[in-house]
């Protein structure tokens, strides 16, 4: 069936003041009565974005995206992070097409596979293999089993201040959203503070011999205290636990090789995904061999049943993330990322203390990977004024649930973006004395993490 929303049947492309969502809003009830929550990630949800401004995307194009209204907007965090060079990206396009038209799923392993492997383990220094698959869930859970195999132990040591790992019951167990989890499966996941090597070695030493992994991301919005990395790294060796970095978001993002590259820690396993393929559905497990080889033939070991996806190594996928890193080797990829980043974060910065918002409205994180504060007087969080900051920057062309820029965006679009959010900071300094509600339509955004809708 011909979809409604074919280019030829979109309307002409608007950035006005008050965009129209209509057609937006008449396809949310056919979204929910077809998937539940009305979307594939939950993040992507109707609650995360103000009432009756949720666009439903047909296009995108470098660092802009059209909605089904024609509505354009400078789009940041694009793909959940995963789109770093661009929407459509011409080089990896042709790359996965060319792949597309010599087939892209066979009965017996494609030499490409060979080729991406050697050349991903070559470009990330992440290990000696590696294993390829569709998302960050399935291999981030993989690193876990492969841990508990090679350990014989069956506790995880998560660090609790970083808000995901995989969509699998041993962590979604340990969130408000538990239900339908066994607490026998909740309580063998623990949690340890970030940059509080204290609280990890108290954690070890109340379970001796029992933890199997340590599984953390590198860095969010605070970078690593200094020694932490080296100190967590020191206990795990010291106490048989294997290291696992969660490299999903911070690979090809913070460097080439990762956050481990960045600060120079390499852990025994780590994950790969979102940027690895611009888009494309590509993650990857990779580690030392001695763990890795678990999961393959050659081994006197019980065998362990790590990845085994129909689709975890479709050709034009992997042809995909083979251009992405031939476009990170070649151009400076990750510099202009941090540039964008901090020339976005200055600018915010002088508008926020111009409006008197300094402690309100501060970019956070590695400028390559900024989020952004949405605070009250009191200076406490406010799911009410960051509805507010979403409902303004999408009136103004902006689709911005956080400042993470690509590659595609340049300095001029930087300087159209900080023009428009002075403007949008004009409207919160004046909900901010006159009350949010005055100027908030709807109801505030909800948080994913809740029991109940």
């Amino acid at each position: 069936m011909e979809s409604a929303l074919t280019s030829a049947a979109l309307p002409t492309p608007t950035t006005a003041a008050n965009p129209s969502f209509e057609r937006s809003d008449a396809l949310r009830e056919r979204f929910h009565a077809a998937i539940p929550g009305g979307a594939h990630t939950y993040a992507k949800g109707d609650d995360q974005f103000p009432e009756h401004m949720a666009p439903y995307v047909v296009r995108g194009e470098g660092c802009r995206v059209w909605d089904a209204d024609g509505n354009e907007f400078i789009e940041f965090g694009a793909g959940l992070r995963s789109v770093t060079l661009g929407h459509a990206y011409p080089p990896v396009v042709a790359a996965a097409a060319r792949q597309l038209g010599l087939g892209c799923n066979f009965g017996r392993p494609a030499v490409l596979e060979l080729e991406a492997a050697e050349e991903f383990l070559d470009f990330t220094g992440a290990g000696d293999m590696v294993k390829f698959a569709k998302n960050g869930s399935d291999v981030t859970t993989a690193a876990v089993k492969l841990a508990r195999a090679y350990t014989g132990r069956s506790l995880v040591a998560i660090c609790q201040d970083h808000p995901f790992f995989s969509v699998d019951d041993w962590f979604i167990g340990t969130t408000p959203v538990g239900t339908g989890i066994p607490s026998a499966i909740r309580e063998l996941t623990l949690g340890f503070r970030y940059n509080d090597l204290g609280s990890l070695e108290t954690l070890l030493a109340a379970h001796p011999g029992q933890v199997a992994c340590v599984l953390m991301e590198v860095e969010k919005e605070v970078p690593p205290a200094p020694g932490f990395l080296e100190g967590v790294q020191a206990l795990c060796r010291r106490e048989g636990v294997v290291l696992i970095f969660d490299e999903i978001i911070t690979g090809l993002r913070w460097h080439n090789q990762g956050a481990q590259g960045y600060y120079g820690i390499r852990p025994d396993l780590s994950t790969f995904g979102k940027a690895l393929g611009n888009g494309f559905s590509v993650a990857a497990l990779a580690g030392r061999r001695e763990l890795m080889e678990r999961g393959g033939l050659h081994h006197p070991h019980e065998r362990v049943f790590l990845l085994s996806t129909t689709y975890g190594a479709e050709t034009h996928a992997l042809a995909a993330a083979r251009a992405v890193m031939q476009v990170y080797r070649q151009e400076p990829v990750v510099e202009h990322l941090r540039h964008m980043g901090q020339l976005l974060a200055q600018g915010l910065g002088q508008s926020a203390r111009e409006h008197g918002l300094s402690q309100q409205v501060q970019a956070l994180g590695q400028p390559c990977c900024l989020i952004y504060t949405t605070r009250d007087a009191q200076g406490q969080h406010s799911a009410a004024l960051r509805t507010l900051f979403l409902q303004e920057t999408m009136r103004r062309g902006l689709l911005m649930p956080s400042l993470i820029v690509n590659y595609s965006h340049t300095e001029a679009i930087i300087a159209q973006v900080l023009e428009r959010l002075h403007e949008v900071l004009g409207v919160y300094r004046r909900a901010l004395d006159e009350g949010v509600e005055k100027y908030l339509h709807g109801q505030p955004v909800k948080s994913v993490y809740r029991r109940y809708n």
